[in-house]
Formats: C-alpha cells, structure tokens, sequence
C-alpha cells in the first residue's frame, strides 16, 4: 500500500468509523498503521514506523509482530535496550515468533553479544527452518567467535534460501576459502 493509499485508507476509516476504536474498525485502523510501518521501515524512516507499531501496540497491546518490528527499527536507531524490550516483549506474547528471534538475534550482534546471537538464531530456524536471514546472522556470529567452518556452513543455507548478501559474500575473492569447503 503506497503512503497516499495509506492516507487515504485512514482518512475513509475515520468517516466510517468515526473512532478508530469502535468496534470492527480498531482492526482495519491496526492493519493500516502496520502496513504503514513496514513501509517507512523500509524506506528507513526509522522514527515514523515506531510512531506507527506505537499505534499498533495502543490498539493491540498483545501484537507481537509489532514488538518485534519495532525492535527492528529501534536497533536501526542505535536504540540496542529499547530494541532488545521489545524483542523480549514479541517473543513474551509469542514464543513461536521467528521475527522476534531472528531480530533479537541482530541485536546482540550488534551489541557484539554473540553468543546470545546465535541462540536466538538457534530458535528462528528451530521455528521457521527456511529462515535464511537467521542463518545469514548466524553465520556472522559463528565467524566472530572464529568458527568459520560452520559460518560458512551457514553462510551456503543461507544463499541457497536466497539471502542476496550471503550468495553475494560468497563470490567475492576472499570467501574462496568457504566456496571450496565441502
């Protein structure tokens, strides 16, 4: 949904709803902040698409992929406690969430915490084994603790899922090393 659907979704929805909290309508005004969220995420504004998963969480106190994609976001903005909440808070509500997993995962690496890293990428691929941002992440904390055989090991899961960054490292010069291991 582009932003001028968006608005113009929200603009209908406060004429026939009237309040975004009546009922049947709290779900549509949900959805739209949503999708308005991973928009802005997505074109890296960071701050709108927390603005937006607030108004998702006020609605929808128990949205866990709000939480979690607000984790996102708060990690993009060098928010690493607030991230981590709200992944805590995502996986709280829903245990079984591979998003809140594999977004915590990005934090503690980023915090250089790796191997809470790859735990939390442990239980995304247990959850959703096609996970290939999971394993990509993966891959990378192995590395950092020196244990190239199974990042690389990783990092060809991850490719053959389709991750574009991990089939791209793996054909520059200098992952020769793991293109070549068995």
């Amino acid at each position: 949904m582009s932003r001028k659907t968006t608005a113009i979704a929200t603009a209908l929805s406060a004429l026939v709803c009237g309040s975004p909290l009546l009922s049947g309508c709290a779900h549509f005004n949900k959805q739209i902040a949503l999708t308005s969220g991973q928009e802005k995420y997505t074109s890296g504004d960071y701050q709108g698409a927390i603005a937006d998963y607030d108004k998702v969480i006020e609605i929808d106190p128990k949205h866990a992929t709000a939480y979690a994609s607000r984790c996102a976001a708060n990690m993009n903005l060098g928010n690493q406690q607030a991230a981590i909440a709200d992944c805590d808070k995502a996986i709280e509500i829903n245990p079984q969430s591979a998003l809140a997993y594999t977004n915590r995962c990005a934090v503690n690496f980023n915090s250089k915490n790796y191997k809470a890293a790859i735990a939390d990428c442990d239980k995304a691929i247990e959850i959703e084994p096609k996970n290939a941002l999971a394993y990509a992440n993966r891959g990378n904390a192995k590395a950092q603790l020196g244990d190239k055989k199974d990042a690389c090991t990783d990092h060809k899961k991850s490719a053959s899922l389709g991750h574009q960054g991990a089939a791209q490292w793996l054909k520059r010069e200098h992952a020769s090393w793991c293109r070549n291991m068995p």
